[in-house]
């Protein structure tokens, strides 16, 4: 068995990202949520756009008030009106002020606000009763981003921040990557849907939903094969499917070395390379890892519904976010305090599930309840941490600093 270091440093290894060349297309910026950048944006204008108000207030020359107080109250004629959306046609001459709202363009001759609260109106004239600091609550153009200069880089995801700053640019076409095609098929005899009627014996078929889900949220393109029977033609005519028409397949089950696991032999029959066959990780050990010459990058996952997560999680995912295009593809780790005792045997790395909390600047985790067994995954609902216990360590006491690899 490969530990999990070495088994995430091989599959990395065998990622073939998309090109940036090739594996792109243009999109409407309504459509860009979730996607990759395949290309830096730069915008072509200045943001603010122009010098403008950062509140109500009026706009003044500094000279005229820099030396006023609440004893010494400097008197100023107010000679327009600015609203935001307007374009100031008056020019502010010595002793004179414009009313200003938030976000409205400074005039002509005007170089600082003041705030009404600091203000008396009467008539059109304004009394400024406290001297303000040089260009205060203006914004200046370009002073949050100049016109030419990098904007946005390649391989961020985008999100409702970066389709905020995109509009603000009049960015509305956007060069993203292409969806990575994910198939995913479930294999066993014992199997069905959710919408069949349960027989004695058999399972639902969750994996085809939880794997879907989770490519979705990476930004992949779920392909659902289905399920398919432990008849040896007829997966081998399933993964030849899976294998043309898309860029990494997930398969769950038949991966172990039971009488009715062929995967490992079948990608061999198809002309596959099998690059890792087992892990030192619990749960998850039987993972197998090939790839073809067309590039397709197939995993062979476990059954069990929680190992299948366990090893999507721990090996898929950050694969499915490097061919996607994305820059932070790694796991993210962080130290936290365990709230409970963590078990491990001790041979393999193991992962116990549970939620993360953030307390006064402290990760602290806490186990899910209930076994923890790859059969059960009633207790991984609303998990967003695996606390790893590492090889050779069989008890994290409670109290104790534990790292943990986040889910979302």
């Amino acid at each position: 068995m490969l530990s999990v270091n070495e088994a995430e440093k091989i599959i990395l290894s065998l990622v073939r990202s998309l090109d940036s060349n090739q594996d792109t297309e243009t999109i409407n910026l309504a459509a860009a949520n979730g996607r990759i950048l395949a290309q830096a944006v730069t915008g072509k204008l200045d943001f603010p756009h122009w010098d403008n108000s950062a509140m109500d207030g009026y706009a003044v020359s500094y000279k005229d008030v820099q030396n006023c107080n609440a004893t010494n109250p400097i008197i100023l004629n107010v000679v327009t009106e600015i609203a935001a959306g307007d374009r100031p046609e008056t020019k502010i001459e010595p002793g004179q002020a414009a009313r200003i709202f938030t976000g409205a363009m400074l005039p002509e001759g005007a170089d600082t606000i003041i705030i009404q609260e600091n203000t008396q109106r009467e008539g059109n004239r304004v009394t400024i009763f406290s001297a303000p600091e040089p260009e205060e609550f203006v914004r200046h153009q370009g002073s949050f981003y100049q016109a030419g200069t990098p904007l946005l880089e390649a391989g961020i995801t985008i999100g409702a921040a970066e389709i905020a700053v995109l509009a603000t640019a009049q960015c509305s076409q956007l060069l993203v990557y292409c969806r990575p095609r994910v198939a995913i098929l479930s294999t066993g005899d014992e199997l069905v849907t959710p919408e069949q009627p349960l027989q004695p014996g058999q399972l639902v078929d969750s994996n085809q939903y939880a794997l879907a889900s989770l490519v979705t949220n990476n930004g992949g393109i779920p392909l659902k094969l289905g399920i398919v029977r432990d008849r040896p033609e007829e997966l081998k005519e399933a993964i030849n499917q899976a294998i043309k028409t898309a860029n990494m397949v997930l398969s769950t089950g038949g991966v172990s070395v039971g009488d009715y696991d062929y995967i490992n032999r079948i990608l061999v029959e198809l002309g596959g390379t099998i690059h890792i066959r087992s892990v030192a990780v619990k749960p998850g050990k039987p993972l197998t890892v090939a790839t073809f010459d067309n590039n397709c990058l197939y995993f062979g996952i476990p059954g069990n519904p929680v190992s299948a997560l366990v090893s999507c999680w721990r090996f898929v995912q950050p694969a499915l976010k490097k061919l996607s295009g994305q820059q932070n593809y790694l796991p993210r780790l962080v130290n936290a305090i365990t709230r409970h005792d963590l078990k491990a045997g001790g041979k393999r790395e193991t992962y116990l599930w549970g939620q993360l909390h953030l307390v006064d600047g402290q990760y602290e985790f806490a186990l899910a309840g209930g076994s923890h067994s790859s059969g059960n995954l009633i207790n991984l609902a609303q998990t967003n941490g695996l606390a790893i216990i590492p090889v050779d360590q069989k008890l994290i006491n409670g109290g104790k600093e534990v790292k943990v690899m986040l889910l979302n």
